[in-house]
């Protein structure tokens, strides 16, 4: 082989070092001389087996005593396994004798599999059968104790067990060597332990086991770890509790069970032995995954799930993966879980967790040729041993293709190839099947019309032939006014230049010359009147894409991605800039969502993204920050952009524009307090003063985000309460006091909200509005926040107050600041005094942000403006509150103005005035904004209404310092 020369010696070399360690232990194991070249083949295959066999000798012998690396009886090692727990004493002991046990077998597995000893499906199966044995051994070890402790569950068929649900591979028996596992815990029902003295109650009791079952597995030590055991798709995701009873598990999947969540059930078994506890289990779980009849409106869910792969293959680069890249291992599990889904319900034999059996059943069943499911499964199989291959050098959960010399000799010599281009040109050959077959179950039609449609025949001349200005314009003398057409002939002829200076391809010079075509006739359908400034918009995201072939094709290949790409441009230079700037958004326009009924209920759009963000950390691993922040900041550039385009397309009034945009924000907020809190405590531990589930620590949102009005690119006003003793510190190995604990959680949250990635910022933050501003702490305690509030703090701070509420945090510490915030704003004030700061805080703003010489009107600062109504709004509240109470009770304007009129400061129609002028203004605020202008136009209607405001504005503030200044 071509590279023979330069791999052979950088595996010696390894080899010779590990052997010389393992020489020098031969007087104590002699045998070790019997298997030199054993042993010396397995060290050139796999660093992982070599580091082990090399360091701890004890482990090779034992191996080579039992012929475990020719053959193994592991039905016969896991029994040994459960003998070997009733020994243990510990929990200590139990984690050493698990990692102990799970380093030597799937070494000697390695070992196996890497000399031909067994084929891949013994390995897969093998691999399942050991997982289950260390997790139902340290389970029923744990269950032990803990009854021994609290009392054992009892229900009507005895002893309540914690079921154990395996998902994914190890639930269908074909676990990879290197992976972690998915879990989902349960019991049966509610009740208490039967302990004579301190009865616990299931729930806790169950939460406990499964705490420490997943630290048994998934701790690392001085052995390793077990398992990584990722908990993530259970109901609710990382933010539902680690176990549920039945019931609870049933309400969730009949209610709120979502599509992917039934893919994922196919596989979910059940490790505990069969009683009628599982049984109950399997019961409540066969509806939901299985319908009764043939369920093809699943197909659409199909083309969903595909389009979400083709988008990860896009944004990942994914092209080097034999898992996920396109004819990847998982095409084969989406494929045969398709046909599960549409007929499980109907055809019990498909009702099976093994992907292989399943595949078998759609020749039986006469669904697919006999020819084409030998050829899958065989490729599939040549994927797996691959993908094992990888896994077993160094014990790491990948499906990257190396570029190392080293592992791309293994992969050659274990799989059978004389090089490792010859291994690569049969992968893209098994690939491109799986691909294939994969395409052919979620085939679209295309729409060819257009290839016999002469105004498309038009736009392909305009693009490939050379002509003059004068020929243009005649070309589409039907479409275009004459000077428009010479425009559009000078930028098209601009756009074919700049691409000159782009390095493409020859594959994207070929999809251009298809796409520019679709690209000119789609826009002269849709947008005849609008080509001069929508043309120069449209060329900046193809620019922004040569470079991404892959991104060239999307719009080439989907005419409706393509459309309302259009579209969008021509209604919004915001949302061009976004794609511009994001070429990832494209996927968005895959499916239209935008194009739906919306809904529009704050608390129902929480809970929608927070779902939706759940789902798309699933493809994340937790640990992996980097990969974390650029998800966040994906999830929330394509949840805007799909408000952008519900805005402009006028499905959503302006005050649900402003909920949803503020409910995305709260969503990511949860989401980064969670992680930041998680990193931090990894490192220092939590404050010792907090309960479980606690964490004393409060973010609260000023300003737009705390008045519900937030806009596109708003920034985030937030302040950081905590409520820490002084005296508390952290009970982690690097002990700090809580004060510095909150101030590293405060600088971490900033850190994921304020980094820019390859995706921007998640959010620019804005914490100036502390107590003392930039010169404060960055994270106050509640009881310095009160008094700064009652003693310090200018009018203008108690203003914001006005907007400030609650967004994540703890109840206790939430109910501390309402009790705060409602004391502050129900102070008595000297009116005129209170007049007085307003007005000169009013005026001041005025003077530092309004440009004066514009030519243009800005709606926030000008006269009659958005301001204006903000600021008589915080007065009526700081004026009267302390008579009215109700006046504090919302953080929005529109409702704080329903209260004014309701307790008399306003008539009925003074408030209808005001709230539908701050609509209005609002309103042409937002399009500004997606229209890329700063500056709105005078207007009759603009002028109507600031009128109208600055007569209430009059009336309630300029009157009264008037009188004021008279008296």
């Amino acid at each position: 082989m071509s590279t023979e020369k330069t791999q052979i010696p950088i595996i010696q070399e390894n080899v010779e070092r590990r052997w010389q360690s393992i020489l020098a232990a031969s007087e104590q194991f002699p045998l070790f001389s019997d298997y030199q070249d054993d042993i010396k083949q397995i060290l050139a295959l796999s660093p992982f087996v070599g580091e082990l066999i090399a360091t701890q000798p004890k482990v090779l012998a034992e191996i080579l005593e039992h012929q475990w690396h020719i053959h193994a009886d592991v039905a016969s090692l896991c029994t040994l396994l459960a003998e070997q727990l009733e020994n243990v004493e510990s929990e200590p002991n139990l984690l050493a004798a698990l990692r102990q046990f799970r380093q030597t077998h799937m070494a000697a597995l390695a070992w196996r599999d890497l000399t031909h000893r067994q084929t891949i499906e013994t390995s897969l199966a093998q691999v399942s059968q050991l997982a289950d044995a260390l997790i139902m051994g340290a389970y029923h070890w744990l269950y032990a104790h803990l009854c021994e402790r609290h009392g054992t569950p009892q229900g009507p068929f005895g002893p309540q067990p914690m079921l154990v649900l395996g998902m994914g591979k190890l639930g269908g028996h074909e676990l990879n060597f290197s992976s972690d596992i998915d879990l989902i815990f349960a019991y049966p029902l509610k009740g208490e332990t039967d302990h004579p003295r301190k009865p616990l109650e299931n729930q806790p009791f169950f939460t406990k086991l499964a705490q420490k079952l997943i630290a048994a597995l998934n701790k690392i030590t001085v052995h390793g770890k077990v398992f990584r055991v990722d908990m993530r798709l259970r109901p609710f995701g990382e933010s539902g509790p680690l176990v549920a009873h039945f019931g609870a598990l049933e309400d969730y999947y009949q209610d709120q069970g979502r599509q992917w969540e039934r893919y994922a059930m196919i596989k979910a078994r059940i490790l505990n032995p069969t009683c009628r506890y599982t049984e109950q289990l399997e019961s409540i779980l066969q509806p939901f995954i299985y319908r009764r009849y043939l369920d093809f409106t699943t197909l659409d869910a199909i083309r969903d799930m595909k389009q979400l792969i083709n988008k990860e293959l896009r944004r990942r680069q994914l092209h080097n993966n034999i898992k996920l890249g396109p004819g990847g291992i998982r095409e084969v599990e989406f494929f045969a879980q398709s046909f599960q889904l549409i007929h499980g319900g109907r055809e019990a034999r498909l009702q099976s967790r093994q992907l292989i059996h399943v595949l078998h059943q759609l020749v039986e069943l006469q669904l697919i040729e006999q020819d084409d499911i030998d050829t899958l499964i065989a490729d599939y199989y040549f994927l797996r041993k691959a993908e094992h291959t990888l896994q077993q050098f160094n014990d790491q959960q990948t499906q990257l293709l190396p570029d190392e010399p080293w592992p791309q000799h293994v992969l050659t010599q274990v799989l059978g190839f004389e090089d490792y281009a010859a291994f690569l040109a049969e992968l893209e050959q098994v690939m491109g099947r799986i691909h294939a077959q994969f395409n052919q179950l979620v085939a679209e039609p295309g729409d060819e019309a257009q290839q016999h449609d002469s105004l498309f025949t038009r736009c392909k001349d305009a693009w490939v032939v050379t002509m003059t200005d004068v020929e243009f314009s005649q070309l589409f003398e039907k479409e275009l006014a004459a000077d428009n057409a010479r425009i559009l002939f000078d930028q098209l002829s601009d756009f074919r230049q700049s691409l000159s200076r782009h390095r493409i391809g020859q594959k994207g010079e070929d999809t251009l010359a298809k796409l520019i075509p679709e690209l000119l006739y789609f826009m002269l359908q849709q947008c005849p009147g609008d080509t001069v400034i929508l043309f120069p918009r449209l060329c900046s995201v193809i620019s922004a894409i040569t470079g991404r072939t892959t991104y060239l094709d999307l719009l080439h290949e989907n005419p409706s991605v393509l459309k309302q790409l259009i579209k969008l441009c021509a209604r919004s230079e915001w949302i061009t800039e976004q794609i511009r700037s994001f070429p990832l958004l494209l996927d968005e326009l895959l499916t239209p969502l935008y194009l739906q009924q919306q809904q529009t209920d704050i608390t129902l759009c929480f809970a929608e993204y927070n779902d939706e963000l759940r789902q798309a950390l699933l493809r994340v691993e937790p640990d992996d920050i980097e990969q974390l922040m650029e998800q966040w900041r994906q999830f929330k550039l394509s949840q805007q952009l799909r408000i952008a385009a519900s805005d402009i397309s006028g499905s959503l009034p302006i005050a649900k524009v402003s909920d949803k945009l503020t409910a995305l924000a709260e969503v990511m907020l949860h989401a980064v307090l969670n992680s930041a809190w998680g990193q931090v405590t990894e490192k220092f531990g939590a404050p010792g003063h907090l309960q479980e589930g606690e964490f004393g620590f409060l973010i609260l949102g000023y300003g737009k985000l705390g008045g519900y009005e937030l806009g596109y690119g708003s920034d985030l006003d937030l302040v950081f309460l905590h409520n820490a003793p002084q005296d508390s510190v952290t009970n982690g190995k690097k002990a700090i006091s809580a004060q510095q604990f909150y101030i590293k959680l405060s600088q971490r949250i900033m850190h994921l909200l304020n980094t820019k990635t390859m995706a921007g910022q998640l959010y620019e933050t804005d914490l100036r509005l502390r107590p003392s501003g930039n010169s404060g702490l960055l994270c106050c305690h509640e009881n310095g926040f009160a008094h700064y509030q009652e003693n310090e703090a200018w009018t203008w701070e108690h203003q914001a107050l006005v907007r400030a509420r609650s967004i994540v945090g703890d109840t206790a510490l939430h109910e501390s600041f309402m009790r705060i915030r409602s004391t502050i704003l129900q102070r008595q004030r000297a009116l005129p005094a209170l007049v007085e700061d307003v007005v000169s805080m009013r005026e001041k703003m005025r003077q530092h942000l309004l440009d004066t010489k514009a030519d243009g009107l800005d709606l926030k600062q000008c006269e009659g403006g958005i301001t204006d109504i903000e600021f008589m709004t915080q007065f009526w509240v700081l004026g009267y509150a302390h008579q009215f109470p109700a006046l504090v009770k919302w953080t929005d304007n529109l409702r704080i103005i329903d209260t004014v009129a309701d307790v008399g400061l306003l008539s009925p129609e003074q408030a209808e005035t005001l709230q539908s002028a701050y609509l209005t203004l609002r309103d042409h605020y937002h399009q500004l904004t997606l229209s890329g202008v700063k500056l709105a136009s005078q207007t009759d209607v603009l002028n109507e209404i600031r009128q109208q405001v600055s007569a209430l504005w009059q009336s309630c503030l300029g009157d009264k310092r008037t009188s004021e200044n008279k008296e």
